[in-house]
């Protein structure tokens, strides 16, 4: 089944901000999986709107990547509100939504190399 990555981010307004965000879906997109930044706010693409492209694509899985650093009220409220109305707009499609990454060990790792240097 084909499948695409769609990374979840807060938003800001200074387009500077989205550059670590874009970075990690270039990086996704060169491994061979299309990818999209979604944000929840103060920019765009929002999160319907990046499932929507990758589901024109004829995809069938998405998978969710919430950009945070921990499960906060976005991550624990918000995206469960959006995914669900996502999987009613798109029956034919499986969305998964992963953990926020930065609750991920091997960021917790990283981020503590990357301090210590």
């Amino acid at each position: 089944m084909k499948r695409g990555i769609v990374l979840f981010a807060h938003g800001s307004r200074d387009p500077l901000w989205r550059a670590p965000v874009e970075a990690v879906r270039e990086r996704i997109e060169a491994m061979g999986l299309p990818a999209r930044c979604a944000y929840l706010e103060l920019c765009a693409p929002d999160l319907p709107e990046a499932v929507a492209g990758l589901a024109a694509l004829g995809l069938g899985q998405v998978t969710v990547v919430p950009m945070f650093l921990g499960t906060g009220r976005h991550a624990r409220e918000d995206l469960p509100l959006l995914v669900q109305d996502l999987r009613a707009r798109h029956p034919n499609l499986t969305i998964t939504v992963q953990p926020a990454i930065g609750e991920d060990p091997r960021m917790a790792a990283l981020m503590a190399q990357i301090a210590i240097e």
